[in-house]
């Protein structure tokens, strides 16, 4: 039976030989994304690769990237938001306005992050991501491959059924470079201000919009899009 990393690489070069060059990975730089960018680098180079700077980052993502870019060799092409977008937003609510309600928060997500992936994913007939179904419950009825209907491409999962620990074994065997914010106990890392450690036994997600009660929901928007399986 093959191993989960065979069976990754398969699904890899399966996307790569029926999407590429039109396949985008969209990275955030944790833990399962740099996994998939050292997969990547070595079994299917084709791939395009991608990153959303939201111009909140924690300086130990970027260091993440350079070290990637390093020691790979590898093109990230960095998409950032919408200068004009930004400074309307913030005139209007100001800096921090996704502590100040749910909706703002998702409007300053919508603004960072889903316009300029939607930039990004522009011609895309495919996208990829580091989601695994143990991050959270929100995440349950993901799938490797499925059907997203918000931008009306296909959607690769290739770790969905990874663990936790196999991650982690992964980045120790292979010597794949990582946040450093992992060892300070942040599992899930977006921007700095959205973004805390977590203690023994919380939830992985409820590093994200702690402060949020409404709809316990922790996420941005990115993976929220309605789904279904091919």
């Amino acid at each position: 039976m093959p191993t989960k990393i065979e069976e990754t690489i398969a699904l890899l070069q399966q996307a790569q030989n029926e999407y590429a060059p039109e396949l985008v990975f969209a990275s955030s730089f944790g833990a399962e994304d740099v996994v998939l960018i050292d997969l990547i680098s070595k079994h299917a180079s084709d791939i395009r690769i991608v990153t959303l700077d939201t111009g909140r980052l924690p300086q130990e993502t970027y260091n993440v990237m350079d070290a990637c870019r390093g020691k790979y060799g590898i093109n990230i092409q960095v998409y950032f938001p919408d200068a004009a977008e930004v400074e309307a937003m913030v005139a209007k609510s100001g800096l921090n306005l996704f502590y100040q309600s749910v909706e703002l928060r998702k409007h300053c997500c919508e603004i960072r992050k889903i316009h300029p992936l939607k930039r990004a994913l522009s011609g895309a007939n495919a996208w990829m991501t580091g989601v695994r179904r143990e991050q959270a419950n929100s995440r349950q009825s993901m799938a490797a491959i499925e059907d997203d209907t918000h931008f009306g491409i296909k959607k690769f999962n290739p770790l969905i059924e990874w663990t936790e620990a196999e991650v982690w074994a992964y980045i120790r065997d292979n010597d794949v470079p990582y946040n450093a914010l992992h060892d300070q106990h942040y599992p899930s890392i977006g921007c700095a201000c959205c973004s805390r450690a977590i203690t023994v036994g919380e939830d992985p997600r409820s590093g994200r919009w702690w402060w949020e009660q409404e709809d316990g929901v922790a996420e941005c928007g990115l993976h929220a899009s309605p789904l279904k399986r091919p």
